[in-house]
């Protein structure tokens, strides 16, 4: 990936692609690494001597702020994902896997070809097994951090275009509270969020 990649215009946003209604899906793959550009300020940073001081992760009442309390919602956001701003991303700490639906994977211009297999079935939201399309690894882009995540494309139905679910999270060192509708994560040596949408 290009340093100055984060820094571009997205290509487009995706808002939903419709699909065929009465199927609902899954959840999804593995993240593999976290790249961060470099930037002048952290390039002079490292230069110099400093003292590491540990970041705390937390959540207060000031985060419920900008939220309809109670409710239940689950946390959706807007990430970038091959240069497009893709809204409707969950966020799911229950997931093992990270997933996409083929609905999205069309949208992003992707092709049957594009894929990798992946043969393991997945069971969906209701129970039923599902067999995936295939497997691709994409950028997911969170604000200056871009990690590579494999999603698992499955072709049902679901409300959301893509699932991101623990290797993501921890890949990007991040904590959420569907409570307080953010996510939280490290970088660059001070925590950065996104704000359910």
């Amino acid at each position: 990936m290009r340093g100055d990649a984060s820094s571009r215009l997205p290509l487009g946003t995706i808002n939903v692609i419709f699909a065929t209604p009465g199927r609902t899906g899954s959840c999804p793959s593995r993240v593999l690494s976290v790249f961060r550009p470099p930037t002048e300020d952290h390039c002079q940073a490292s230069k110099r001597a400093r003292v590491d001081v540990p970041l705390i992760f937390g959540f207060s009442d000031e985060d419920k702020v900008g939220t309809i309390q109670p409710h239940d919602d689950a946390l959706v956001v807007t990430l970038r994902i091959g240069g497009y701003d893709i809204k409707r991303m969950m966020i799911d700490q229950g997931s093992a896997v990270d997933i996409m639906y083929l609905d999205l994977y069309k949208g992003l211009g992707l092709k049957p070809e594009d894929l990798a297999a992946y043969s393991s079935p997945l069971v969906s939201f209701e129970g039923r097994m599902v067999a995936p399309k295939g497997q691709i690894k994409l950028p997911v882009q969170t604000g200056m951090d871009v990690v590579e995540v494999d999603f698992i494309v499955v072709d049902v139905f679901s409300p959301y275009m893509a699932i991101l679910g623990r290797p993501w999270l921890h890949t990007l060192g991040a904590v959420l509270s569907t409570l307080h509708q953010k996510v939280k994560y490290p970088s660059g040596g001070q925590v950065l969020e996104i704000v359910g949408s």
